[in-house]
C-alpha cells in the first residue's frame, strides 16, 4: 500500500495549498492566480520554470544524472462555472466558480512530486511537469501542443492522472487502449413552413418532425452499430416556437455524440445523416445537421499502461491494481496529449461518491487523502520509467 504522510513532510503544507486552490478556482486561459502559485512553488523547489504557452500553462524542469531521457506528467489547473453547494472553510470564494472535478487536487499532487523528486532526485533523466490550462471544454492541451509543447520539451513519453469517485482511496484503475471517449457536438435544424395552430394543414410541422428525429435518433447506436461497439447518441437541448398559438418555421436540436474509435464516429454521423434526409422527406420539410468535432478519444498505449500497471502494483499492491474497469464515455482534453505521443492516463481512487461527491457536482471536494498517494505514484512512476 502507500506510503503514509511522515514519508512527505511537507503534506500538511500540501493540504492547505490544495484547499487554498479550491477557495480559488479559476476557469479557462484565466488560471493566472493558479499558475503564479505553482511557478513559485517550483521555483523554490529548484526547478527550471516556463510560462506562456496557452496563456497560463506552466511548466517546471527537474533534471538529475547524465541521461537524456525525458518523461513527461500532466495536471490541469482549471475549475467549472459551477456554484459550490459546500459550507466547508475552503469553499469557493468566486461565485459561479467552483473546483467540482478536482483539478486543485491533480495541481497539488503534481506539485507534491516535483518537490518530492527535487529532494531526493535518484533518477537519472528529465522530468517535465505540465500544469495545463483549460481542460474543461476549451482543449488547453491542444492550444499547448500547437504553441509548440513538445518541440520546446521533446518528452518519450507523457503520463495523466484523475481523482475518481466511486473507487476506494487506494486503489488505481489502469488500462490500455481507450479509457475516455472522444466527444463531438451536433446541431440540427429543422425547417417546415410555419403557420396557424388551428390550421396545421396549411404548414409544415417542424415540432412533429423533429420529435419523429429525436426518436429515430435513439436507433443509431441500437441498430447501425455492431452490438460489441460503444457509442452514445444524447439530444440535450430542443428549441422552438414563440407562441401558443402558432407553428414554428423551425426547430434546433443539439446534442453530444461519445464514442471510443474514429470508425465508430463516422458510422454515427454517417447514420445521423441519413435518419435526417429520409424523415425530411418524409414530412415535407428540410433538415441539417452540423458535427462540431472536440475531444478526441483518450486511448493508452499498451507499453505505458503495462509500466503503469506495473507501478500502479508496486505502490497500491496489486490486489489494488484495477485493470479491467469499463472505460468512461466522459472526455478528456489529455486525448491531444496521447495522439502526440504514447502515454497513459490513469484514474485514483478518490472514495465514495456519496452526499454528491461525485465529478461535476456541486457537493465535491477532493479528497486529501489522496495527496500522498498520487506524489509515490508519480515519483515511482518516473524512477521505473527512466530506469528502463
Amino acid at each position: 500500500m502507500a506510503m503514509s504522510d511522515k514519508n512527505y513532510p511537507f503534506i500538511a503544507e500540501l493540504t492547505a495549498l490544495r484547499q487554498d486552490l479550491h477557495a480559488h478556482p479559476e476557469l479557462a486561459f484565466a488560471e493566472t492566480r493558479t499558475a503564479d502559485i505553482v511557478a513559485r512553488e517550483l521555483e523554490r523547489y529548484g526547478l527550471e520554470v516556463h510560462r506562456g504557452l496557452a496563456k497560463t500553462g506552466v511548466v517546471g524542469v527537474l533534471k538529475a544524472g547524465n541521461s537524456p531521457r525525458m518523461i513527461g506528467l500532466r495536471a490541469d489547473m482549471d475549475a467549472l462555472p459551477l456554484v459550490e453547494n459546500n459550507s466547508f472553510p475552503h469553499r469557493s470564494k468566486y461565485p459561479g466558480k467552483m473546483h467540482a472535478c478536482g483539478h486543485d487536487g491533480h495541481t497539488a499532487i503534481l506539485l507534491g512530486a516535483a518537490r518530492h523528486l527535487a529532494e531526493q532526485p535518484d533518477f537519472d533523466g528529465t522530468v517535465v511537469f505540465i500544469f495545463q490550462p483549460a481542460e474543461e471544454g476549451e482543449g488547453g492541451a491542444a492550444v499547448m501542443i500547437e504553441e509548440g509543447l513538445f518541440e520546446q520539451f521533446p518528452v518519450e513519453a507523457v503520463f495523466g492522472l484523475h481523482n475518481w469517485p466511486g473507487i476506494p482511496v487506494g486503489q488505481m484503475v489502469v488500462m490500455p487502449g481507450p479509457v475516455m471517449a472522444g466527444t463531438c457536438a451536433f446541431e440540427i435544424e429543422v425547417r417546415g413552413h410555419g403557420c396557424h395552430a388551428a390550421m396545421p394543414h396549411q404548414g409544415v410541422d417542424a415540432i412533429v418532425t423533429a420529435a419523429q428525429l429525436v426518436q429515430a435518433l435513439q436507433t443509431v447506436v441500437s441498430r447501425k452499430l455492431h452490438p460489441c461497439e460503444a457509442a452514445v447518441v444524447s439530444v440535450t437541448q430542443i428549441h422552438a416556437g414563440e407562441a401558443w398559438n402558432i407553428i414554428p418555421e423551425s426547430v434546433v436540436l443539439r446534442g453530444t455524440l461519445r464514442s471510443f474509435k474514429a470508425e465508430v464516429q463516422a458510422s454515427v454521423e454517417a447514420a445521423i445523416e441519413t435518419l435526417c434526409q429520409g424523415i425530411a422527406a418524409a414530412h415535407g420539410a428540410q433538415i441539417s445537421v452540423r458535427f462540431d468535432h472536440r475531444y478526441p478519444p483518450t486511448v493508452n498505449s499498451s507499453a505505458e499502461a503495462r509500466l503503469c500497471q506495473e507501478v500502479a502494483a508496486e505502490v497500491f499492491g496489486a490486489a489494488h491494481l484495477l485493470s479491467d474497469e469499463l472505460p468512461s464515455m466522459g472526455a478528456e482534453d489529455f486525448a491531444y496529449m496521447l495522439r502526440e505521443k504514447p502515454g497513459c492516463y490513469v484514474w485514483l481512487g478518490n472514495g465514495p461518491g456519496s452526499g454528491g461527491c461525485t465529478l461535476h457536482n456541486p457537493h465535491y471536494d477532493f479528497n486529501d487523502a489522496l495527496l500522498p498517494l498520487g506524489i509515490r505514484y508519480w515519483s515511482a512512476l518516473v524512477r521505473r520509467f527512466l530506469a528502463h
